[in-house]
């Protein structure tokens, strides 16, 4: 069942989405990456409503109970003045920054479950990730059990963080190179766009965003749901605003 929120509306507000922004992930510039995205933060306008974090914001990160990755100093604090100001921050957990326990709530943003459906301005969204939805494959189903699993996270906290954090880096960027070289999106074949097809014939959905396959996607449903996929941020910066009306 998906999580249904309580996400508060916000007449005449702009609500952002963004995903896929790999901070850490040591392919391009990372500096400008972490740059570009800060700044995306701090230039939204006065009549913002909420930011939306899709996943994957982070390419990898790891809390223990007392210990955080360092940096990225800009983005949280970009993050913590639009809180500052009112803007709710909302974020999903991708397959890159599962590991999030409570360090993004004691800042003050609000954790959302895919697949979320949440009530903005009267249209109903679909948010999440993206990964894992669908008839995916057993092996990356797997996979994404067992980093989901309360043993392995344990086992994975026993590491020193020195080691820890550089196991985990090293694993992302691999992972993140191969996939960028090998992967293209298939359309109507691809599990999301089949969760979406099913999903949206029994639930009442406007829009459907998620992110997770860099690619950038448009789409309409047979049920004239709007299926859209947020590229990443490795070479570009893009994101997706609902300005309280329609998409733009």
């Amino acid at each position: 069942m998906p999580e249904r929120s309580d996400v508060a509306i916000f007449n005449g507000m702009k609500h952002y989405f963004v995903s896929d922004v790999h901070l850490g992930l040591l392919v391009g510039d990372p500096a400008d990456r972490e740059a570009r995205f800060a700044g995306f933060l701090r230039n939204l306008p006065e009549d913002t409503g909420a930011v939306y974090l899709l996943g994957d914001i982070w390419d990898f990160w790891y809390e223990y109970r007392d210990v955080v990755p360092k940096g990225y100093i800009r983005v949280f604090s970009a993050l913590q003045d639009l809180m500052d100001r009112g803007v709710k921050v909302y974020f999903f957990e991708g397959n890159h920054d599962i590991w999030t326990y409570s360090y993004f709530e004691e800042l003050g943003m609000v954790k959302l479950v895919q697949p979320a459906v949440v009530d903005i301005e009267g249209k109903k969204f679909c948010l999440g990730h993206g990964d894992g939805l669908g008839p995916v494959p057993f092996g990356y189903r797997f996979l994404r059990g067992v980093f989901h699993s309360r043993v392995a996270q344990f086992l994975f906290s026993l590491l020193h963080p020195w080691l820890a954090f550089r196991f985990g880096n090293g694993w992302s960027k691999s992972n993140r190179l191969s996939h960028e070289q090998t992967y293209q999106f298939r359309g109507s074949d691809e599990p999301l766009v089949k969760f979406a097809e099913q999903f949206s014939s029994v639930h009442d959905v406007d829009y459907f965003i998620f992110g997770h396959y860099h690619a950038s996607v448009d789409m309409t449903l047979a049920s004239g749901s709007r299926l859209l996929v947020l590229k990443d941020w490795i070479h570009s910066s893009p994101y997706i605003c609902f300005d309280g009306q329609t998409i733009v």
